[in-house]
């Protein structure tokens, strides 16, 4: 009986064994940020409580975030593949991005030679390419997010398109319902326009020397103007010298009146120029320059923002931003979305310090 009950357990052994040989095996990564930081920020608030503002603050270089990135070899050079990214708050530990659970990312989709196309929450073509222009980098904070935040734009129920041939990477989005919160604006039955979202984009890089360009243009949540769309079209390079690096961009945005039924078009510009100079392998700064001109009016702010930044090991860096606010007219430029400017039209200053681990 012994002898027979081996045998068993060995031939059912050898038959698991052939099955999980004959399929193919998925490679699962699991990666994240942390960056946490103090910040000061004056000429904050509301109308019931502003003045200065000490604050620990998270996500100020980059948005910290867990995430998983999968792929399986399908044979024929094609992969499947998908990213759970997941945003949070690591001075609350709150979920962020509306307090979803993977809020930053979450697609699934197939790769080849042809390039990726994927479903899911992704991000849009100005978040895929412009990080490469941004003196920052486009961060969270006192960078180019701040004057746009179109430039960390995301987008439920999207399908996309990336591929990446040689110096050249070419993207394009299609989202039926740009945010899946808003059950009244998101793929409504009758109503394909309402909140839809796409863009695309191109970028060239060689050598030292890199381009891209990128449009997006979202569709009003107001059943009675959907129609009418929020358009944005920017341009952007950069050249690194070896020791230094320099950065050039602009963006053009035409808003059709998207907010309300008796919502007034409007439109306006934003430039921006800076550089990185890398002191030691380990010490880097940066200086930035932005500013926002708006059509038909004097409220046309300015930003200006300096970064220290210095790096420990591959994985850890620690930072000081020091950044000014010039508003004009009844501009509300802040550094920061947790800084809002109070009251309209002032000036801020702002400086954050902190420490960013990469795992």
């Amino acid at each position: 009986m012994k002898k027979a009950l081996f045998a068993l357990a060995a031939a059912g052994t050898c038959a698991i064994s052939g099955v999980a040989s004959a399929q193919s095996t998925t490679n699962v990564t699991l990666y994240g940020i942390v960056d946490a930081g103090i910040e000061f920020a004056n000429h904050t608030g509301t109308a019931t409580a502003n003045g200065s503002k000490v604050a620990v603050n998270s996500g100020n270089m980059s948005g910290s975030r867990w995430g998983l990135r999968g792929t399986e070899d399908l044979g024929g050079g094609l992969k499947a593949i998908f990213t759970l990214e997941s945003g949070f708050d690591v001075d609350t530990g709150l979920s962020g991005q509306g307090s979803r659970l993977f809020g930053r990312q979450a697609f699934v989709g197939v790769q080849g030679n042809f390039g990726a196309v994927t479903l899911g929450r992704q991000q849009n073509s100005l978040y895929d390419l412009f990080g490469a222009y941004d003196p920052m980098g486009v961060g969270p904070k006192y960078s180019l997010n701040a004057v746009d935040s179109a430039f960390n734009g995301r987008a439920d129920n999207a399908v996309k398109y990336t591929g990446k041939f040689g110096g050249l990477t070419a993207t394009a989005f299609y989202s039926t319902g740009r945010d899946a919160t808003n059950a009244a604006a998101s793929e409504v039955p009758g109503n394909y326009k309402l909140g839809r979202n796409f863009g695309a984009g191109l970028a060239y890089t060689q050598g030292a020397f890199s381009v891209g360009t990128a449009y997006d243009q979202y569709q009003s949540n107001v059943p009675a103007v959907d129609d009418h769309a929020v358009k944005r079209l920017a341009f952007g390079g950069s050249y690194d010298f070896g020791v230094a690096k320099v950065f050039a961009g602009y963006r053009w945005m035409r808003d059709d009146g998207t907010a309300t039924a008796t919502s007034a078009a409007s439109r306006n510009n934003v430039y921006w120029l800076g550089g990185l100079y890398r002191v030691t392998p380990a010490l880097s700064l940066t200086g930035a320059a932005y500013y926002t001109d708006t059509h038909n009016s004097g409220n046309d702010p300015w930003m200006f923002v300096l970064s220290a930044d210095y790096a420990f090991s591959k994985r850890t860096d620690a930072y000081l931003n020091i950044g000014y606010v010039k508003n004009k007219g009844t501009s509300t430029l802040a550094l920061t979305s947790t800084n809002p400017i109070y009251p309209a039209g002032a000036n801020q200053t702002g400086a954050v310090v902190g420490i960013r681990h990469r795992f």
